[in-house]
C-alpha cells in the first residue's frame, strides 16, 4: 500500500491484551511478523511489521494513567476505518446514532484518532492519517486481508455506516453467498457484514479481523500448538478456505486464502 486509504476503507488493527509480550511471541511465531514493545511516550505501543512495513499493532491494556484495569477488558482486535477527519466524523457518528468511547485524541504526528459504537453495539475506531497511513502490506499471507461485521441488525448497520462515511453497503455478487452485505469504497469491495443469528447465541455485535494465510490447516494447527484455539477448523466456502482462531489470551481473528475474483 502506498499513500492513505480512501476513506471508510478499514486501513488498521490492533489488538489490546494483558500479557503484551506473550501477544508479541504469539503472533509474531504465528505470521512471521517483527515486533517488540514500544517506547513508552507511546505507552509501549508495538507496530508489528512483515518484510520491513507495519501490519498490526499491539497494546497492553492500561488506563489512561498507566495503572492497570479492574476488572480487565477482553482481549479483542480493533478494526479502523479510514476518515480524512476525525473530528467531523465524529459529530456525524452521534448524528446517526452511535456513540463515542475514546477521542478525539492526536497520536503525535502519526494521526488523529477515535474508538466509537455503532448503534447495534459494536466497537470500531476511527483513523485520520497524519505521517503514519496504516497498513503497509495487505492481502498478502500473514497481512490483513478482511474485515467484517456481525451484526443483530445489518439494515441499521448499513444505514449507520453509510451515514457516517462515505461508503455503500449492498448484497454480495458472490455465488452461494447470498444474505452477505459487502462494503464498499469507490464500488470497490473493501469489507463486509453478516447477521449473528449465523454465531453462537450470545455473541455480540463486533468487527472480525481476517488475515490471508496460504495455508489455512497449517495456520489453524500452528495456533493451536503455540497456545490458541481453533474456534472453527479450517472449512472451505464461497470466498475461500478459512477458519477462526483465538490467541492464548482469548483475541478471536480469523485466517482465510481467498479465491481471486477471476477464479471464483
Amino acid at each position: 500500500m502506498n499513500g492513505p486509504y480512501k476513506p471508510g476503507t478499514p486501513c488498521w488493527v490492533d489488538l489490546m491484551v494483558p500479557d503484551q509480550q506473550a501477544a508479541l511471541d504469539f503472533y509474531c511465531g504465528l505470521f512471521g511478523w517483527q515486533g517488540e514493545i514500544g517506547p513508552s511516550e507511546t505507552g509501549g505501543y508495538s507496530v508489528c511489521e512483515l518484510k520491513g512495513k507495519p501490519v498490526a499493532g499491539i497494546m497492553k491494556a492500561m488506563n489512561p494513567d498507566g495503572t492497570v484495569p479492574d476488572p480487565m477488558p477482553p482481549t479483542v482486535w480493533t478494526t479502523y476505518l479510514s476518515t480524512d477527519n476525525v473530528d467531523g466524523t465524529l459529530k456525524s457518528v452521534t448524528d446517526a446514532g452511535g456513540g463515542v468511547m475514546m477521542g478525539p485524541v492526536d497520536v503525535m504526528e502519526l494521526g488523529r484518532m477515535a474508538i466509537v459504537t455503532d448503534p447495534t453495539g459494536a466497537v470500531v475506531g476511527l483513523w485520520q492519517p497524519g505521517t503514519f497511513d496504516g497498513a503497509g502490506i495487505v492481502n498478502e499471507h500473514g497481512a490483513l486481508t478482511w474485515n467484517e461485521l456481525a451484526t443483530n441488525d445489518t439494515a441499521a448497520a448499513a444505514e449507520f455506516y453509510s451515514r457516517v462515511l462515505p461508503l455503500t453497503t449492498g448484497p454480495t455478487d458472490l455465488l452461494g453467498a447470498e444474505g452477505y452485505t459487502t462494503i464498499r469504497v469507490d464500488g470497490r469491495e473493501v469489507g463486509g457484514m453478516m447477521s449473528l443469528d449465523q454465531h453462537p447465541a450470545g455473541t455480540p455485535p463486533h468487527w472480525l479481523t481476517y488475515f490471508h494465510a496460504d495455508d489455512v490447516d497449517a495456520i489453524a494447527a500452528a495456533a493451536g500448538k503455540a497456545g490458541g484455539k481453533v474456534i472453527a477448523p479450517p472449512f472451505d466456502m464461497p470466498a475461500g478456505r478459512m477458519s477462526v482462531l483465538s490467541d492464548p489470551q482469548g483475541g478471536v481473528f480469523a485466517v482465510i486464502k481467498a479465491i481471486a475474483p477471476d477464479q471464483s
